[in-house]
């Protein structure tokens, strides 16, 4: 058990409910049963904890309570969820230095240079720090290694900010929750970070193997590294992992105070832990941190 942490936290994957119905903006709304039934799936002790932070200054709050410094807001531009990159901006600029928003672009519904274009405009303009993917989401899925990302992939390695890699269990179809292909990503890319959120759970020893490999691989697992087979997480991080291993909440389908203590008591040493809650994320953002 790690003792109550002195140093900052960065959260790695963290989303206001507020930003969309896909996070529980809404009661008595099926959106809002389907963010209760998925933290209950993924043990949180509070299933109804999301709907107390209504506005900006109610989801900083929420942060202080649970020690977390920095929140790392990654939205989505797919289909069922659409968060635009200007509102995602607006919510970060409220709280400079402990909000910070990674954009989100669609290659399927903006056509790549369209993409391109809203990726470069949400770095340069808007101040965003990273572009996510959801590949397998798009109306037509893709897999990580599709050549219409090349061109995307090749424009964060150029405004050297991180790309963010989304696939896990939820990926409407399986087969495309591939860790193999972002193997040939980062080596295609050797000078682009490359975040693997929800750490293309359940193929874990896969994505640990690919981040072996591949030094600007950065797996963060957030509420899968809970479930069964996380411990593979957690033992590799003790070893060669542990300058690529990122603490998630995935608030709000898990709680962010319990994600803390949760992670705090995952086996980690204090060394990885450290570089799992902080270091590591400072590194890739380039934030400045003092511990």
């Amino acid at each position: 058990m790690i003792s109550k942490p002195s140093h900052p936290i960065v959260d790695m994957r963290s989303r206001p409910a507020f930003l969309h119905p896909f996070f529980g903006s809404t009661p008595n709304t099926p959106q809002f049963e389907v963010v209760r039934w998925l933290n209950r799936r993924v043990g949180s002790r509070e299933v109804d904890h999301f709907a107390r932070a209504r506005d900006t200054d109610g989801f900083i709050a929420e942060m202080g309570e649970a020690g977390i410094t920095v929140a790392v807001m990654v939205a989505r531009s797919v289909p069922s969820v659409r968060v635009s990159n200007d509102d995602l901006s607006t919510i970060a600029a409220r709280a400079p230095g402990r909000l910070i928003g990674i954009a989100s672009v669609d290659p399927i519904e903006l056509g790549t240079d369209a993409a391109l274009a809203e990726a470069t405009r949400a770095v340069r303009e808007l101040g965003l720090k990273g572009i996510n993917l959801d590949a397998g989401f798009y109306a037509e899925p893709l897999k990580a290694t599709d050549e219409r990302l090349m061109p995307l992939y090749e424009l964060c390695q150029a405004l050297e900010v991180p790309a963010f890699i989304m696939s896990g269990p939820t990926t409407p179809d399986l087969s495309f929750n591939d860790p193999l292909a972002v193997d040939v990503v980062a080596r295609t890319f050797p000078r682009l970070n490359i975040v693997c959120c929800h750490g293309f759970y359940p193929r874990v020893s896969e994505i640990i193997t690919v981040a072996f490999r591949n030094e600007n691989v950065f797996v963060s697992p957030d509420m899968y590294t809970f479930s069964p087979g996380g411990g593979l997480y957690v033992e590799a991080a003790n070893g060669f992992m542990k300058d690529q291993f990122l603490f998630g909440s995935s608030y709000p389908f898990r709680p962010m105070r319990q994600g803390v203590e949760d992670f705090g008591a995952l086996g980690l040493s204090q060394e990885a832990y450290e570089h799992a809650t902080f270091k590591n994320a400072n590194r890739l953002f380039r934030l400045g941190i003092k511990s």
